[in-house]
């Protein structure tokens, strides 16, 4: 009975194990995939806003094999060595072509759509920065998001004109009366005076001076708690924001 019972196990193991990979083979999720369907899938969604892609990585894969090629050609000696050398340092550098691409393909596609700052959000190390979209959001797309981690608490904002301006500048007053003297910054989306670029606003946030410890993190998302359980129903606009799951860029391929 016992061994039966073990058999039993053993196929139930077998067949989860089985379907999960199988899951994982057709899954939507950047996370689900392995190293080269990753690069397969950023080289795809980068080569719809960069044409050139593909010649410029073979262009980053051959130079040093040329390079390399010269080297053993002069040296004399190890021909074969430095051909892989070459080849070694090309893949390399045609890794970080395709990154830095990747990150202008995903910042491009995002520019005109609202929630386009969780492309620059999700970069942010989540082990340090936690970060909520759409806090406010009006029917024109105008939204203000909120992250905080080491460098403080920053409210996003996004959008064109005065309302927008106007939706960041409320949520600063009301966050400043339940926070109690913390530091609200606000930065504002866009290429205007005082103005983030949204592909400079990961950068930005990265660079913030230090301002709060793990424990002064927790107890302010603690305390917000209070003040978004007060807000009213967001007033959604017609489609959804963009998400993960429309900008498919993989994560770890724009961090490098």
């Amino acid at each position: 009975m016992a061994s039966e019972a073990a058999k039993e196990l053993a196929r139930k193991q077998k067949a989860e194990a089985k379907a999960l990979k199988e899951a994982k083979k057709h899954s939507d999720n950047p996370s689900d995939w392995g190293t080269i369907r990753q690069i397969r899938e950023t080289y795809k969604l980068t080569a719809e806003h960069q044409p050139r892609i593909g010649w410029m990585l073979a262009g980053a894969v051959l130079g040093p094999v040329v390079v390399g090629v010269v080297v053993g050609l002069l040296v004399g000696t190890m021909l074969i060595f430095w051909i892989l050398l070459g080849l070694l340092a090309g893949l390399t550098v045609a890794l970080f072509v395709l990154q830095r691409q990747a990150k202008k393909a995903a910042f491009a596609r995002a520019a005109d759509q609202a929630g386009g700052a969780q492309v620059a959000l999700s970069l942010l190390d989540k082990k340090k920065w936690h970060y909520t979209m759409a806090i406010a959001l009006d029917k024109q797309a105008n939204c203000v998001h909120r992250a905080i981690g080491p460098g403080g608490l920053i409210l996003i904002g996004e959008g064109k004109g005065k309302a927008a301006t106007t939706m960041l500048r409320n949520e600063a007053r009301r966050h400043r009366q339940v926070l109690y003297g913390v530091d609200v910054q606000t930065v504002m989306i866009g290429n205007g005076t005082d103005q983030v670029p949204l592909p400079k606003l990961y950068d930005y946030i990265k660079k913030l001076p230090k301002k709060l410890s793990a424990e002064q993190i927790e107890e302010i998302e603690y305390r917000l708690v209070a003040l978004d359980s007060m807000r009213p129903r967001v007033p959604l606009p017609k489609g959804p924001l963009p998400t993960s799951g429309n900008m498919r860029v993989s994560r770890r391929a724009m961090r490098g």
